[in-house]
């Protein structure tokens, strides 16, 4: 790993930030040549999919899964000043359990633009309702790497409640059109990161403007936990020689070493020994 990352480890004031708000901020986390490669790749990705009829062209689109369609998106696993973060808040323990892109292209010339609530919710699905504490356990996070401008409001923000997380229901106003109390548009430029923990209440807003959206999202989380989505990296694997990015990608000694891991399980937790 990009001996790099041990300058951009958590501070205490970042931590005491997510730890609070369930969100934290790092601008200017991918340089400019970064946001076009990826911006590039993911283009494409848009291309095939309206081609192929499975996207209209403003319509929303949400793709899992997507690690493998360039090598610009493999190198985002353990970006120097964002991947130092993710085992500052979890731990060595960990991996990508979960990856999906998003395209909100500006709504149609016949779209309704009359304000409606958005559609609140923390990640996990049954976690929430299967976990036995209080409040639920965080598990995992999220980066989202922004590739447009989303500097503004209206342009289909991802939209948060700061420190909700601790909470395990949101009170919705009953109109249908207000949106909780607290709720607020991450408003941020190109090559910006924005972390999540996945018990923070959050939602995709529509895109009242005329510049599309585009933003990555990686989720980590502990070995131990199942992946969200197919991971097909078997054809990444092929060629990976790093071992933490093996790590990230998923691969273990055996079943056991998910939940009691040897060093040969985690060599982040040994690189992190032999250079901290």
């Amino acid at each position: 790993m990009d001996l790099a990352a041990l300058t951009h480890e958590i501070t205490p004031e970042q931590k005491r930030t997510f730890e609070t708000d369930g969100l934290l901020i790092v601008e200017n986390a991918l340089p400019a040549f970064m946001v076009d490669r990826l911006t590039t790749a993911v283009d494409r990705i848009w291309e095939e999919e309206l081609c192929a009829g499975r996207v209209e062209p403003h319509q929303a689109l949400f793709y899992p899964n997507f690690l493998g369609h360039d090598e610009a998106f493999v190198e985002l696993l353990d970006w120097p000043t964002t991947f130092p973060l993710v085992y500052g808040l979890l731990g060595w323990n960990i991996y990508l359990y979960h990856t999906h892109l998003g395209v909100t292209p500006p709504l149609g010339p016949d779209a309704d633009h009359s304000p409606k609530q958005l559609g609140w919710h923390q990640d996990s699905g049954r976690v929430n309702q299967e976990m036995e504490t209080h409040p639920r356990p965080r598990l995992s996070l999220k980066i989202g790497y922004f590739l447009s401008d989303v500097s503004v409001p209206g342009r289909g923000n991802f939209h948060v409640v700061p420190g909700s997380h601790l909470t395990d229901t949101l009170d919705r106003p009953s109109d249908g059109v207000t949106d909780p109390a607290g709720a607020t548009p991450v408003c941020v430029k190109p090559g910006t990161a924005v972390f999540f923990d996945r018990r923070l209440w959050h939602s995709a807003s529509p895109n009242h403007s005329d510049v599309t959206r585009k933003v990555l999202f990686y989720g980590y989380g502990y070995r131990w936990l199942r992946t969200k989505d197919d991971m097909t990296v078997g054809h990444i694997l092929a060629t990976c020689t790093d071992p933490i990015r093996r790590q990230l990608l998923g691969v273990t000694t055996n079943a056991n070493g998910l939940f009691s891991p040897v060093d040969a399980d985690v060599p982040l937790k040994v690189w992190l020994e032999e250079h901290r």
